[in-house]
């Protein structure tokens, strides 16, 4: 028996075009990641520096990737890092 992959194969490599506001979205998307992603380098290089305020524990370097994590997300798109490379990508192409 052979099986018939041609419609599957045509359907595969198709991708419905964007528009310019689709696209938009998706690059402003990725620079607001790109800013939590440097934000969390930024945060997870301060929080280096040990204090006796907190004991430690064996969930401490966790908890702290947790907390700069949510940190890098809430402060991401805010600071002006994403949109200043959002408005330099979207010139550029």
């Amino acid at each position: 028996m052979q099986v018939d992959t041609s419609v599957a194969l045509m359907n595969a490599s198709y991708q419905p075009k964007r528009t310019q506001a689709d696209n938009d979205v998706l690059l402003k998307e990725q620079t607001d990641q790109f800013e939590a992603y440097f934000v969390k380098q930024i945060l997870d290089i301060s929080m280096k520096n040990e204090s006796g305020l907190l004991p430690k524990d064996a969930g401490d370097k966790i908890y702290k990737s947790m907390y700069n994590d949510t940190m890098s997300n809430a402060l991401s798109g805010n600071l002006g890092l994403s949109q200043m490379l959002f408005e330099f990508l979207k010139e550029g192409r």
